[in-house]
């Protein structure tokens, strides 16, 4: 039986290699299909991957306040997962709730004032961000060169420039001292921050095309119309962090007067709702892409019929010298699961060489397991034996006087 299976296992490879052209073009359906699968699944991972990690960095004790807006799941239009969204904003009794709530050690908004700052070329490429001086300690994030403003900076017009900010808008390393014009008034740079760490998909702007500046002064120069999107605040101890989350969502939702207020997340609730959104599009893009293995199945399915039809005279000889009708269906199957699984082997080369283009050209990091490439594999193989069943079936039922008539 051994030496029966490798027969048929070195006939299909020779089938294959004998119509090298028809047999790539059999094999492209499913090549696309496992490759758009493992593909799309590494870069899902390895974005959830990339997100837990920089929550990691932020400290699980980070607590993110949002208006209703913007919690996690609702997609209405995208900006859930696209990029920043201030339909909905959080007002000052907002900022003050959650600086003055106990277990809360620190807590800075992130006010969007405008986008349009003058010094040496003009920058409306970015975010001007009203904050306060707690915030590089809540971000985890050092300053390259400086100092971050402080409570003894209340009311002064100084700011600390995100990297690609400070090279838009003087064309140099270190413009500490150097001033630029926003909102009609003269702004001195303070610091510069290092550059920060990317995190794909997330809800906060680029912060290193950002330019930061104290929030009274945002507040004012806005009028107080200025929106704040966010609160990032930190528990005093990280063990507190779920019951100082809980207290202050009871206390924001007393100020809103029971309506639906702002949503509280921890790190580890910012883990799971990025999760969530990622897991669904997944899925769904996964899905899509393995819709190709289907109709690469019908592909080799097709093609294993005309070579039924083509060998007619072989299956007869076979049949005339006593091979039996599942032996002829078994060679049947073998070749087409050779088909199929050469296509998944290729597909899973693909994948990772997409990966590769990926990491090069992109700041997404894509994480190939081998349980998807196993389970890609699989699944190939899978295709081909499914779809080789009919073929193998009809030359297995061939008589042997019809299948030596044939021509």
């Amino acid at each position: 039986m051994r030496s029966l299976t490798s027969g048929h296992l070195r006939a299909g490879i020779d089938s294959v290699r004998r119509a090298k052209v028809r047999s790539f073009w059999t094999m492209l359906g499913v090549i696309i299909g496992v490759a758009s699968v493992i593909t799309v699944v590494a870069i899902g991972e390895g974005i959830k991957q990339q997100i837990s990690g920089q929550i990691h960095h932020l400290g699980y004790n980070l607590i993110t306040v949002r208006p209703a807006e913007l919690h996690a799941g609702n997609d209405n239009n995208g900006n859930a997962i696209s990029g920043l969204n201030v339909s909905g904003t959080l007002g000052t009794k907002d900022i003050t709730v959650v600086s003055h709530t106990a277990g809360v050690a620190a807590s800075a908004p992130l006010t969007i004032v405008g986008n349009s700052a003058q010094a040496d070329h003009p920058y409306s490429g970015g975010f001007v961000i009203g904050t306060t001086g707690d915030l590089p300690g809540l971000l985890n994030q050092s300053l390259a060169y400086g100092n971050f403003f402080d409570d003894s900076d209340s009311g002064n017009n100084v700011a600390v420039l995100g990297q690609h900010a400070s090279e838009v808008l003087f064309n140099e390393d270190v413009p500490l001292g150097r001033s630029f014009i926003f909102h009609g008034q003269q702004f001195t740079v303070r610091g510069i921050f290092n550059q920060f760490e990317s995190m794909p998909l997330g809800q906060e702007v680029d912060f290193d095309n950002a330019i930061f500046i104290p929030n009274d002064v945002a507040e004012s120069l806005s009028n107080n119309t200025a929106p704040t999107y966010e609160i990032l605040a930190r528990a005093t101890v990280a063990k507190s962090t779920g019951a100082v989350s809980a207290k202050l969502q009871k206390a924001l939702y007393k100020v809103h007067g029971g309506q639906s207020g702002p949503s509280v997340l921890s790190g580890n609730q910012n883990v799971s709702a990025s999760n969530g959104i990622l897991d669904l599009l997944t899925r769904l893009i996964a899905g899509v892409a393995a819709i190709s293995l289907l109709v690469g199945g019908i592909g080799i399915m097709n093609v294993m019929l005309v070579s039924v039809t083509e060998r007619m005279h072989e299956i007869g000889i076979r049949k005339a010298v006593g091979a039996t009708n599942r032996q002829i269906m078994g060679q049947f199957m073998i070749e087409s699961a050779v088909l199929s699984l050469s296509g998944g082997i290729i597909g899973i080369g693909l994948a990772f060489l997409a990966d590769l283009i990926i990491r090069v050209f992109t700041n997404l990091q894509p994480s190939i397991s081998w349980q998807i490439i196993l389970l890609a594999g699989g699944v190939s193989l899978l295709v081909g034996v499914i779809f080789g069943t009919v073929p193998a079936v009809k030359a297995a039922r061939k008589a042997p006087i019809d299948a030596l008539r044939s021509e």
